[in-house]
């Protein structure tokens, strides 16, 4: 046998041997990971863009491996089954409130509470260090991608409302904990998403709306209000979250874990902007339509003040008969709050 013909044959043995494990190998890493996932604002909302920006930076550094669809306006699950849909599977990642499945959350509530939020980047950095510190056992049915949240939630009405008195009886649009804080004002609370808000303004099913600034441009409410009072003193905010279903996290490689953990926490930057932007927008949007701001005195921002505190000792002593740190985790928000208000001046 001639030693060329000898070459020859172990250089097939060997590509007969080896070739399987290489194109395997090469087979794994060419893989596609294929997500969905489910945001509840609509599409044209800066937090839609901002959660499609996500994912569309996740399949940038990943190459084309892994690839997200995103379905925006609750088209995949609604804004209250969004979570739920997480956890079974019906989709693989999603984006909505907390407030819209009131009680699931117990812990959690917490950062929902009128503690006087000055802006959407003060919020979002408080909700995301208090999950890192707490890790709520809540929340251990998913792998929690991120949270984000509004600025302070502040009173929109069709008749304006310029002290305490003024509230009572007046049907307000409010979620979650919100709900108590309209209660304790003298308001009465009615229970719906955003996407149900506009109509029932413009119907006169409610007779106002408590959010931040955002919902004026974001959800177009500053069209069918005239008045927003501006009670930031007694500001709430509502927590969002961007989950992923745990057994599909799971299933990703380490190195698709690693990048998508790494955009997680520069997303929180860029969803912080996203509202204080937004708040911008939708103040001189609702200017813009000759809509009017209306400032509360310093004593009468006390006043409110003063009616919505028991909403914060509810808490602590609900939080308490669970056996959670209900006093630990309001004093723990209000340091948070105290800490990225200096840090962001």
């Amino acid at each position: 046998m001639s030693r060329k013909l000898s070459v020859t044959i172990f250089l097939v043995f060997v590509l007969s041997v080896v070739g399987p494990v290489f194109l395997s190998t090469a087979t794994v890493h060419a893989e596609t990971y294929n997500l969905t996932y489910s945001i509840f604002f609509p599409a044209t909302h800066g937090q839609a863009k901002a959660g499609e920006a996500w994912a569309k930076e996740i399949e940038k550094r990943t190459q084309g491996r892994v690839k997200v669809t995103v379905f925006p306006a609750g088209t995949l699950t609604p804004a209250d089954q969004c979570y739920d849909g997480v956890v079974k599977g019906i989709s693989d990642i999603g984006m909505s409130c907390f407030a819209y499945t009131r009680g699931r959350f117990p812990l959690t509530e917490v950062l929902d509470l009128p503690m006087g939020y000055p802006n959407g980047k003060v919020a979002t950095y408080v909700v995301n260090e208090f999950y890192r510190t707490f890790k709520p056992k809540e929340l251990n049915d998913v792998q929690v991608m991120y949270l984000h949240a509004h600025g302070p939630g502040l009173l929109h009405t069709i008749k304006p409302v310029n002290k305490l008195e003024d509230m009572k009886g007046l049907k307000i649009r409010s979620t979650g904990l919100s709900s108590k804080v309209v209660t304790s004002l003298g308001g009465v609370p009615v229970a719906m998403p955003q996407g149900s808000t506009y109509e029932s303004l413009q119907k006169g099913v409610v007779d106002g709306t408590i959010g931040p600034f955002e919902v004026l441009k974001g959800w177009k409410q500053g069209e069918v209000i005239k008045n927003t009072t501006n009670c930031a003193g007694v500001g709430y905010t509502t927590t969002m979250f961007v989950v992923m279903n745990k057994k599909k996290w799971n299933s990703l490689p380490k190195d698709i874990q690693k990048i998508i953990s790494d955009v997680n926490r520069e997303w929180v930057a860029v969803h912080a902007k996203t509202w204080d932007d937004l708040d911008e927008e939708g103040k001189a949007f609702t200017l813009g339509l000759g809509n009017k701001i209306i400032p509360l005195s310093p004593a009468e921002n006390l006043r409110w003040k003063k009616a919505v505190s028991p909403v914060i000792t509810e808490f602590v002593t609900a939080a308490d008969a669970k056996g959670l740190p209900g006093d630990r985790a309001v004093k723990e928000t209000e340091k948070l709050i105290k800490k990225y208000s200096k840090s962001a001046k």
